[in-house]
């Protein structure tokens, strides 16, 4: 995979993914606050590398909202419906739901509106 495709994945909001793309590609983006959350809890209380991996945390996190949303916009688009649904991966315990039905939920086989193939920009 090449910078522009991966570039498309995490922060496009056109085209398709599969459903396998979709579920690989959120791994992915969550293990960066998971790796910051990680370092912090092994420094001890007011170490000076405290501040670094606290901000490396809030850049992961809010990179990986917008990423969350973009690859639900467009496993949304899989299905042939609006990518505006894709809020609702934002609320508490109904996000939980709407994470595993866009994993296991097959997209249309064919061409539909948001593209003629999956896992490529539209």
């Amino acid at each position: 995979m090449d910078g522009k495709t991966l570039i498309w994945l995490l922060f496009g909001f056109s085209g398709r993914i599969s459903r396998a793309v979709y579920f690989l590609a959120n791994i992915f983006v969550g293990l960066f606050p998971l790796f910051a959350l990680y370092r912090l809890t092994l420094l001890p209380e007011g170490a000076e590398e405290q501040s670094g991996w606290t901000l490396f945390f809030l850049a992961s996190a809010v990179v990986g909202l917008w990423t969350q949303l973009a690859l639900g916009v467009k496993r949304l688009h899989d299905f042939d419906k609006p990518g505006i649904l894709a809020a609702t991966l934002f609320i508490p315990l109904f996000s939980i739901f709407v994470f595993l039905l866009l994993c296991f939920y097959p997209g249309d086989a064919g061409a539909n509106q948001y593209g003629k193939q999956t896992n490529a920009p539209a």
